[in-house]
């Protein structure tokens, strides 16, 4: 039984049917879950603000998954016994996301102040954040640049969030420093700026500095300054994170592939790992069902390709490693999760259980859709591939090969071992333990492959199935559209500003 736990609640708006509140709730979200939202709308009488006398209006259920799918989701409100009146519930979705940008700064220096005796100074910079409790962080110290008093530092990186915690106009002091062996480094000067100052060196100008020496500032009649600090470039990396993606209008595109190899066992026998018991779901739906259900939310067609692989299949009963198990080659998708569990269900019967178990001309057949949209050049669709397999791999040699070439494009490969077979093969795949080569030695260029025995999870919730498969998918999905510099498709003005502008 599911427990429901009021998060929040919304100001009350005093007589109006069309209120649009201004409460704003903040989930946790997280991709490989099934978040289930209740929203209830409840009418307040003037003296009371409880809800025992309200009178309730009507709730919607979702998940948090369609919401930010959508990004804007509408739907009718329902009342008791879920009948639909004409009054509806629009929920919009936003990331308050911290700022993950970087910013690349390169600064020099000229006629800096001679600290040594025998040779000119060996300056350094340092630059602190100063903190709401006057308090100062080091955000950054450049290398030392030896005997010279107009040093050119090399350019670094830092997070926005490291360098202003996201306040463009929180004080930055830099302080120049000639380094001594001992550790006793003589102060040359410093000055204050800002994130929003530095900006100014974006499009190819400079901000400049006067370093300061307070000591001498004071004492020295005549002093101007111990040399000049310049800022050559300041430059805004964006990443964009995995919501950033979907609420862009990425679509996850899941593909399903079921191994039908004789290892198996017979349907028809209980003992078969493809039995269909008439109310206990077999391993390969449970796997299909817990990753599906997920996956269906961030689809808009909800239509899944689903194939399967090591079966000798009608009319001929040649055998194939990615027929589809509807038999219609031209329309390999179904409906929903529920149409593969139908699928699946009605061509067991149909099928001569055979072998090997080949899965690259399955990874294959996705990556060739994955490349075609790598020719649009934007984050339109990523595609998923769910293997649930039984057994040792036959063709190991051209499944390395191929999740090496599907490692440049926007796909994941899934691998749900079912049964008691040894998977030791597939842990390789998996490249947490070390990096997967091809026979060439050529090396993945990300981790792609998440594999998982379902044995791990015979007696946890299909929830922790799930949650264990995908949990790297979000990351995945990151890695592969920033490494490529592709941006979200349609980040609206409105969504941009109202980003950065999120605690």
């Amino acid at each position: 039984m599911e427990t429901v736990s009021e998060v929040d609640r919304t100001e009350v708006i005093r007589t109006c049917i069309n209120p649009v509140y201004s409460k704003l709730f903040t989930v946790d979200f997280y991709f490989e879950e099934v978040q289930r939202l209740r929203f209830e709308v409840h009418d307040i009488s003037n003296n009371h603000n409880g809800l025992k006398e309200a009178d309730f209006l009507g709730g919607m259920e979702c998940t948090l998954g369609q919401i930010v799918s959508q990004r804007k989701l509408s739907k009718s409100l329902l009342k008791h016994g879920n009948t639909a009146g004409k009054s509806s519930i629009t929920v919009i979705a936003e990331e308050l996301s911290g700022n993950d940008d970087y910013v690349e700064l390169a600064f020099n220096a000229r006629k800096l102040d001679d600290k040594d005796f025998f040779s000119k100074s060996d300056p350094f910079l340092e630059i602190f954040r100063m903190n709401d409790d006057a308090t100062q962080q080091l955000v950054h110290r450049t290398e030392v640049v030896m005997n010279n008093l107009s040093p050119a530092w090399k350019s670094f990186k830092v997070s926005v969030n490291s360098l202003c915690s996201g306040d463009q106009d929180r004080r930055l002091k830099c302080i120049v420093w000639d380094w001594d062996s001992n550790g006793k480094h003589d102060f040359i000067g410093e000055f204050t700026s800002t994130f929003k100052e530095m900006r100014g060196a974006m499009e190819g100008k400079q901000v400049q500095w006067e370093c300061i020496n307070p000591k001498y500032k004071a004492k020295k009649k005549n002093y101007k300054n111990s040399g000049m600090v310049i800022l050559n470039l300041c430059k805004i990396h964006k990443m964009h994170s995995f919501l950033d993606y979907i609420m862009g209008g990425c679509q996850i595109q899941f593909t399903v592939a079921i191994d039908f190899t004789a290892s198996n066992g017979d349907p028809r026998n209980s003992c078969s790992l493809h039995y269909i018991h008439p109310y206990q779901p077999n391993e390969y739906l449970k796997a299909l069902v817990a990753v599906g259900e997920i996956c269906q939310d961030y689809d808009s067609d909800k239509m899944f390709p689903a194939f399967g692989f090591g079966a000798r299949i009608p009319p001929e009963y040649t055998v194939s490693h990615d027929f589809a198990i509807n038999f219609n080659e031209d329309n390999p998708e179904c409906a929903g999760i529920q149409g593969v569990v139908e699928a699946y269900q009605s061509c067991l019967p149909k099928l001569q259980l055979y072998g090997p178990t080949n899965i690259a001309p399955i990874i294959q057949k996705v990556a060739k859709s994955a490349s075609e949209e790598t020719n649009t050049k934007e984050a339109s669709q990523y595609f998923i591939l769910l293997i649930l397999t039984d057994g040792v791999i036959t063709d190991m040699a051209d499944t390395r090969e191929a999740i090496v070439h599907a490692s440049h494009l926007p796909m994941s490969v899934i691998i749900v071992g079912v049964g008691n077979a040894d998977f030791s093969d597939m842990q390789m795949l998996d490249g947490d333990d070390g990096i997967l080569r091809s026979p060439k030695g050529e090396p993945v260029l990300r981790d792609i492959v998440q594999f998982v025995p379902f044995r791990n999870f015979k007696h946890a919730s299909p929830a922790a199935l799930a949650k264990s498969v995908l949990a790297e998918v979000p990351n995945q999905v990151v890695d592969y559209y920033n490494g490529k510099g592709i941006k979200p498709k349609c980040s609206s003005e409105m969504y941009e500003s109202s980003r950065t502008l999120a605690p």
